[in-house]
């Protein structure tokens, strides 16, 4: 869909709330429907910022006393907020605002599931603002565990996985320096796995996916005495991610995981009697291609990434100098 098509529906869906005609209400709820249309799978940023426009005219023209049609709204306007690119502290702000200002109203006349999905974008609002120290992450998480309360793994199998692993990514971004924090990486560990149960290659092949390649990261980097039986089992989770994620079919996931599994392999010892140190030429050869594909997929901040791992590996393998610092480039 190119601009002139969008400003096309944006145009048509203003006239339409412009008939007098119409109830206040009808009309609101025919801008909130074209937006969400606007909004599946768009292709650039310009529909997301028309969706967002048309949002803010829908509530505009809603009825005060129509309160559940307007947290719908203001729900929707969140997430739009959410899958802007430019995701800067003052929009993921407007979008936190917008979930805790719809909550109580779908408490009080919605479904116990539309308060739950609100209740988990308003974690991700949270937990990515705590990433540029706007937030605090304990809200983020105490959001996540709301949701929980009706997103159970037996009737909502899907969004009981994202949220453990929400919570999981939420455990591990919190400070590494108190003496919980070994804890902390046992309950992230826990939360992938407790995903994992809930979740199959076949019926949720994204979600599971993304819990296997998220379950390695954080076995690789996990503080425990059992380095190599964690790193064992992260390249296990790691191979079960990418039999979802190909390169044909999911390339930069596939570059994320392939960059992961580089990173663990780095840092496994090779059989003392090899000639040669096959874990870590096997790690340079992903780092090489996770690089190419990245490239070839406009992820330029990937490639350096990656780039300096596989330049790292190189000045290794041409010293054979002992076991100093490996590269990291931990991809979601």
């Amino acid at each position: 869909m190119n601009d002139r098509r969008v400003d096309e529906r944006v145009r048509a869906a203003v006239a339409a709330a412009d008939d007098a005609g119409v109830a206040p209400a009808e009309r609101a709820e025919m801008l909130m429907e074209i937006a969400v249309g606007l909004q599946q799978r768009p292709k650039d940023i310009v529909q997301l910022a028309a969706a967002v426009d048309l949002y803010d005219r829908a509530l505009a023209i809603c009825p005060e006393d129509e309160r559940l049609l307007g947290a719908r709204i203001l729900a929707r306007k969140g997430t739009a907020l959410l899958a802007l690119p430019e995701d800067s502290a003052e929009v993921l702000q407007q979008a936190r605002a917008a979930f805790e200002a719809a909550i109580p109203h779908f408490i009080d006349f919605g479904r116990p599931e539309e308060t739950a999905e609100a209740e988990m974008n308003l974690g991700l609002a949270i937990q990515n603002l705590a990433g540029r120290q706007r937030a605090r992450i304990t809200d983020a998480i105490s959001a996540y565990q709301r949701a929980l309360r009706t997103f159970d793994r037996l009737r909502f199998p899907k969004e009981f996985a994202i949220l453990q692993n929400n919570l999981a990514t939420a455990f591990l971004s919190m400070p590494f320096t108190d003496t919980r924090a070994r804890m902390r990486e046992a309950l992230a560990v826990q939360a992938f796995e407790e995903g994992l149960k809930v979740v199959n290659i076949v019926d949720h092949p994204v979600e599971y996916a993304m819990l296997q390649n998220n379950l390695g990261n954080a076995l690789q980097y996990a503080s425990s005495s059992h380095v190599v039986e964690n790193n064992l089992r992260a390249i296990e989770a790691y191979d079960q991610a990418l039999r979802v994620r190909t390169r044909e079919a999911m390339p930069v996931e596939y570059a994320n995981t392939i960059a992961n599994k580089a990173n663990c392999l780095a840092n496994l010892p090779d059989d003392p009697d090899a000639p040669h140190r096959i874990n870590m030429l096997r790690a340079r050869d992903y780092y090489r291609e996770a690089q190419d594909i990245f490239c070839r997929h406009g992820e330029p901040g990937k490639a350096r990434v990656v780039a300096e791992a596989c330049s790292d590996i190189a000045r290794e393998l041409l010293a054979m100098s002992g076991e100093g610092d490996r590269p990291n480039a931990v991809l979601q």
